[in-house]
């Protein structure tokens, strides 16, 4: 009796045992990642511009002289000293992806590629060759304002806070990392969570090189989640000199700035005092200007731009005005339409809409001819479709020619530019030829449906800037027989219906990159159509479009990056979700001659802080 139930004791220990053992017989596939040896930049794809021995970027003035103070301007206020939450609103300079006078990132962004990034606090980077994780090296020098060193309990800090009580992008990306490991007191490997289909997201080693590095010690004892007038810590060129919460904020250069000589940060930051004032309203900030006040001015307006700067200093040459172009994606501007109801569900009538919009009117009487049509959903770059498709594009919309129409592959999708009333009358007609075409009819001026309904719709508007030029799409669309409503409301209520799609059309527009990825299946995916609060206003649920926004994440080379977003485009212009309204493509900066700036241009255009004083 005893012996039995030591037996039936003993037996799940035996069991685990003999399982333990079978563990070591049967062959287990236990490879891990293999990681690059350490690198000084990263990138999506392709190679770096840059090679291990650059000694600063093109766009800079290695020998830009050191000293004074840049004045800057700003419309608004300010109540916080903390940026990376959304409560508050804080100081300019702080901390963005761009520009940091405080705070740094792990790696610093090359502006002469796509997105590519040099060392800064971590001085190299190894990839795992399926890019499932990555280490950074933290450069040993690289110590906050305070003289306390960078280390990697920092940098899991960081993250650690930020993806538990930072801003909403940084919530959403760092709840990707499937770990974060100390492996050095100046080494630290993030390992990344594969997504629903098994795949990592390729874009996660370059979004945590973009990591802000917060000191640990500094924000250890008080709340992260709170705004704050505490002067801030950092490991960045300045600190914070002085504030006057709301008005004002002056920026002194640390003399101790640990990383003014490396390649990265050599030609920046090239004055040592910044004083950024701001003022009640746009035209008091230009009055300001127009005195002297501050030194650099980036001019939206094409109105002012055109007939605000003839004063006396701009007469004189002590002011000097220059269209600085740049070849970033521009955002994708238009009067998205919601296919989600009718009379947008009908891919007739979004097409017809192509050819109501009386872009040349528009841009000679209110916009003094400044403007270009936005033709591309990455209009002003090099990943706008040509006019038809050829090469690795072709092979890639062959591979889908059954899903498609057959004239995207014979016939441009680009809007009507009509340089007269003449040729605007031309593009109604056109527009009208095509309604009939789709069954609608019109009768005493009014436009039906081919069942028989009015169509009307509403234009919701955020912004009574934006009410001119609707007014005047509205105007063209009435001579169609369409009754059209325009209609702005607060800021809060425009959020609140964009979130839940409660809306015909509206004046928006979606930020793109050169580096296109897992967003396009945000802006675009049929999934996104329908979850409440995505960025897809225009209710796009196309299997093509799912499936080449998918592929973007995966390209592995520049090349596909470029042939796949082609694609992309073409099959989204074809689909006439939005009406194409205006872009730029260059930014308008007026500037006091006591300040200078570099003659050679980033991709991404004007590099604030390349610049420096022309009197020291």
């Amino acid at each position: 009796m005893t012996f039995t139930v030591r037996l039936r004791t003993l037996a799940p220990m035996i069991k685990n045992l003999c399982f333990v053992i079978a563990l070591f017989l049967v062959p287990v596939d236990v490879r891990a990642a293999a990681f690059s040896k350490p690198a000084h930049a990263l990138v999506m794809a392709g190679e770096p511009l840059y090679g291990s021995n650059f000694d600063h970027f093109d766009y800079v003035n290695p020998d830009a002289p050191k000293g004074g103070t840049l004045k800057l301007g700003a419309t608004g206020s300010f109540d916080s000293l903390n940026p990376f939450i959304v409560r508050g609103q804080p100081a300019l300079g702080l901390w963005t992806d761009s520009t940091s006078y405080v705070y740094q990132n792990l790696m610093a962004r090359g502006k002469d590629e796509p997105f590519t990034m040099y060392g800064l606090l971590a001085e190299s980077v190894e990839l795992a060759d399926d890019r499932s994780a990555i280490i950074f090296n933290l450069d040993k020098r690289a110590h906050f304002s305070d003289g306390v060193p960078v280390t990697a309990e920092d940098v899991i800090f960081s993250w650690k806070t930020l993806r538990d009580k930072g801003r909403p992008n940084h919530r959403t990306y760092y709840k990707k990392v499937a770990a974060a490991e100390k492996l050095s007191p100046t080494r630290v490997k993030f390992t990344f969570k594969p997504n629903e289909s098994g795949a990592i997201d390729r874009e996660m080693p370059l979004i945590m090189s973009i990591m802000p590095v917060l000191p640990k010690h500094d924000w250890r004892d008080r709340e992260f989640d709170q705004t704050t007038a505490r002067l801030p810590i950092g490991s960045g060129p300045y600190k914070v000199a002085s504030v006057d919460m709301g008005r004002q904020i002056v920026y002194e250069r640390d003399p101790d700035f640990w990383a003014k000589d490396i390649p990265s940060q050599r030609g920046l930051y090239n004055f040592d005092r910044l004083r950024i004032d701001y003022y009640r309203d746009d035209s008091v900030s230009l009055q300001a200007f127009k005195a002297g006040q501050y030194d650099v001015r980036l001019e939206t307006s094409p109105t002012k731009w055109t007939m605000a700067y003839d004063f006396p200093a701009a007469k004189e040459g002590r002011v000097r005005r220059e269209t600085l172009k740049y070849r970033k994606v521009e955002p994708v501007y238009g009067y998205m339409m919601n296919a989600r109801r009718e009379p947008f569900a009908d891919p007739k009538f979004r097409e017809a809409m192509q050819y109501t919009f009386d872009f040349a009117w528009v841009n000679r009487n209110l916009f003094h001819n400044q403007f270009k049509r936005v033709d591309s959903v990455f209009p002003n770059s090099e990943l706008a479709a040509p006019d038809l498709p050829t090469g690795r594009e072709l092979e890639i919309l062959e591979s889908y020619r059954g899903r498609l129409p057959p004239s995207i592959f014979t016939t441009p999708v680009k809007p009507l530019e009509a340089a007269t009333q003449k040729d605007f009358r031309l593009s109604l007609l056109k527009a009208e030829g095509l309604l009939h075409k789709a069954g609608y009819k019109i009768h005493d001026n009014v436009l039906l449906t081919p069942g028989g309904s009015p169509v009307a719709f509403e234009i919701l508007l955020g912004d009574p800037a934006d009410e001119k030029v609707a007014l005047n799409w509205a105007a063209s669309l009435k001579r169609l027989g369409i009754a059209v409503r325009v209609h702005t409301v607060d800021s809060a209520q425009y959020q609140t219906r964009l979130a839940s799609f409660d809306f015909d059309a509206i004046a928006n527009r979606v930020a793109n990159s050169l580096s296109p990825g897992n967003e396009q299946i945000y802006f675009w995916g049929s999934a996104a159509a329908d979850q409440k609060g995505s960025r897809n206003y225009a209710g796009v649920k196309d299997p093509v479009v799912d499936a080449l926004a998918s592929a973007l994440p995966n390209a592995k080379t520049r090349e596909e990056i470029v042939a796949l977003s082609h694609a992309l485009d073409r099959v989204i212009m074809q689909g006439h979700y939005f009406v194409p309204l205006t872009y730029l493509g260059a930014d308008h900066i007026a500037s006091w001659t006591r300040v200078a700036h570099p003659s050679q241009l980033s991709l991404y255009g004007n590099v604030m802080e390349a610049w420096w004083s022309a009197k020291p």
